[in-house]
């Protein structure tokens, strides 16, 4: 059974505007089960990829100041537009005056530094919600350790409601699904990597793999942002030296008890012991 964190820890925090993050939560406890973790989700102002950079960068703030309060050393934005719009902000600006020790850390880095590294044709697709297309962040990443790639992008904003609507394994999903591929494919017949960039559309997954090539690579970022945390970590030992390891998580959100709950268990198959937060 999972235990619940109590005050006296120091875990991991994971946040998300909505429930995407779970799945990057699931594939960090599987990689890293001793640590103690508590998720946060924002499901009440979800969803963040159509809000400008001004109000997602104050929503992750308020989320991170609460996890910081309840005790978390680090947080993972395991959310590709609170990474891509409020971050860099985050972590230059705000964490020097809130307390230099403190490390907040994202999702985009680590699916850039693995990108370079399974493109043979040097042309990468970007699916993301239209916050994180819009930002530019992953060409702009991209740009920064792998000059020679050249990046095409697709804004996806149905498929995060399919996947909350519980509608990603149905008949009815087809149509946007293939929507989405045909525009990204029609930019670059050479595109043989595409990276998942919203935590949502791992559940998607099946549906892709049917209408994309063969050859393609997909690149989901739950396991890439797990094994990056762990090497952070035994780089990092003054951060791991702080982390309590009681194999605990707790949730929390934003929304009601009943409907996190009820939407959580299509991206998380452990046990969900909720508590509702004010931030």
């Amino acid at each position: 059974m999972t235990k619940i964190v109590s005050q006296t820890k120091t875990p991991i925090a994971i946040f998300d505007s909505g429930y995407g993050g779970l799945t990057v939560l699931e594939r960090i406890r599987a990689l890293l089960p001793e640590y103690d973790y508590i998720y946060l989700g924002d499901n009440a102002r979800n969803p963040y990829g159509t809000r400008s950079f001004d109000i997602v960068y104050q929503y992750t703030l308020q989320a991170v100041r609460k996890l910081i309060d309840m005790g978390a050393p680090l947080t993972i934005l395991a959310c590709n537009t609170a990474s891509a719009k409020a971050l860099r902000t985050i972590q230059q600006n705000d964490l020097p005056r809130i307390n230099s020790s403190l490390r907040v850390l994202g999702v985009i880095r680590p699916s850039v530094e693995a990108i370079g590294h399974l493109t043979k044709t040097k042309h990468v697709g970007i699916f993301g919600t239209p916050g994180t297309i819009n930002s530019q962040s992953f060409p702009i990443e991209i740009a920064k350790l792998w000059d020679e790639i050249k990046v095409f992008q697709q804004a996806c904003p149905m498929w995060v409601p399919l996947v909350e609507n519980g509608e990603y394994d149905t008949a009815g999903a087809d149509y946007f699904v293939k929507k989405y591929i045909d525009l990204l494919m029609n930019q670059s017949a050479n595109i043989d990597t595409i990276i998942l960039a919203c935590t949502h559309y791992p559940l998607l997954i099946k549906k892709i793999r049917q209408y994309l090539p063969s050859h393609i690579n997909i690149i989901s970022q739950g396991d890439i942002v797990a094994h990056s945390l762990k090497d952070y970590l035994s780089r990092h030992t003054e951060i791991d030296q702080r982390l309590t390891k009681n194999s605990s998580i707790e949730f929390f959100t934003t929304e009601s008890i009943d409907k996190f709950e009820n939407t959580a268990r299509i991206f998380f198959n452990d046990e969900l012991r909720v508590n509702n937060i004010s931030l």
